[in-house]
């Protein structure tokens, strides 16, 4: 039955979530020409509500634990681990109120509607993932910015995303270089469960069912040794993760 339900709503998850993205990409720029960044963010939010949302077609669900932790009036560094391309949304929406900016490969701020045009003006910050030369200087961009602004970056130390659920270990670089270039902030570790699930059997069918799991740990001050920082907050999110 379960495989049979994959079956029947993966088409039509897929068709919702394409339209979302071809019908708010036409909109988000004339938003951000005519009213803004603000009204850019506002309607940031509404998108990826409706792309969280979307994946309740397939019925997954969301908890989501520990914001009670987090401050109004301090820059934040997410470090969470990356399981799939549908627990980025989520991030956004559920964590709107600390208007979150991500660090991404530069290959998603190109042919994606809706999503790279945001890319590119919604202040994250796009890197070459085998140049660390052009990548560093970007990552203290976004640092130096929610310093400033107070607001939140989000950033993968694995790399890359893990295909299995489990974790791989932190690569330190481009979390330091935030640290450095936001010396305000609070290191934030984040937990993401079961994101994979989706695509456990490839692009088609996707999962139903998923249950979806961000578990916000118990922020560090950005200070003292920054390997140390970095090392806790790592054994942070691996302490919670369901692989």
């Amino acid at each position: 039955m379960r495989t049979l339900l994959s079956y029947l709503l993966s088409p039509i998850f897929y068709l919702a979530f394409g339209l979302i993205l071809v019908i708010f990409d036409p909109l988000q720029r004339i938003t951000l020409k005519l009213f803004g960044h603000r009204a850019h963010d506002a309607i940031i939010s509404i998108i990826t509500m409706s792309l969280t949302n979307s994946t309740r077609i397939l019925g997954a669900t969301y908890k989501v634990e520990g914001r009670e932790l987090l401050p109004d009036n301090r820059p934040l560094i997410f470090t969470a681990n990356h399981q799939s391309m549908y627990d980025i949304p989520p991030i956004f929406w559920f964590f709107r109120k600390y208007h979150p900016k991500f660090v991404v490969k530069q290959e998603l701020a190109r042919g994606i509607p809706t999503i790279s045009y945001n890319i590119r003006n919604g202040g994250s910050v796009t890197i070459d993932r085998k140049n660390p030369k052009q990548a560093i200087p970007q990552i203290q961009k976004l640092g130096q910015f929610i310093n400033k602004k107070k607001f939140a970056a989000v950033i993968y130390p694995e790399g890359t995303r893990s295909r299995s659920g489990s974790m791989k270990p932190f690569k330190t670089a481009g979390v330091s270089a935030l640290l450095d270039a936001a010396p305000d902030a609070l290191l934030v570790p984040l937990t993401i469960n079961r994101a994979y699930q989706f695509t456990s059997k490839g692009l088609f069918p996707l999962q139903v069912g998923v249950r979806m799991e961000y578990i916000v740990h118990k922020p560090i001050e950005n200070k003292g040794d920054k390997n140390a920082i970095i090392a806790q907050a790592e054994a942070a999110v691996r302490s919670a993760l369901k692989e």
